[in-house]
């Protein structure tokens, strides 16, 4: 009969320990899942932000480019309209080259993040 009491304590002991293990697991992939999201959180949060603050600028820029090409075409419909259709072309230009300039930068920044470790 002590050898079944030894049996029995060794598989409670072993019980134990693979809580622990498990639980310590756990915790160890919630840190690196809090780690990860709070990185690509930051990330997006910046460059919403430097997104924002370059769009502020740019339209001031653009109002007084239409405002300077309007007084010196006379028509200040002229310049605004020059300053619209250049922002156009610009547009179409990236969106037909968005996945070398967006998608493949985008994915490549995130994977680093993700697959850091």
């Amino acid at each position: 009969m002590d050898l079944n009491k030894d049996l029995k304590e060794d598989f409670e002991k072993i019980k134990v320990d693979a809580k622990a293990f498990i639980d310590q697991n756990v915790e160890y992939y919630q840190l690196l899942g809090l780690k990860i999201s709070s990185k690509a959180f930051s990330l997006l949060l910046k460059i919403f932000l430097l997104a924002l603050f370059l769009s502020i600028a740019l339209l001031f820029i653009s109002v007084a480019c239409a405002f300077a090409l309007g007084a010196l075409l006379k028509s200040y419909t002229l310049g605004f309209l020059i300053i619209g259709a250049f922002y156009l072309i610009l547009c179409l230009i990236f969106y037909f080259n968005r996945k070398a300039l967006i998608d493949i930068p985008v994915i490549k920044k995130l994977s680093n993040i993700f697959y850091e470790n």
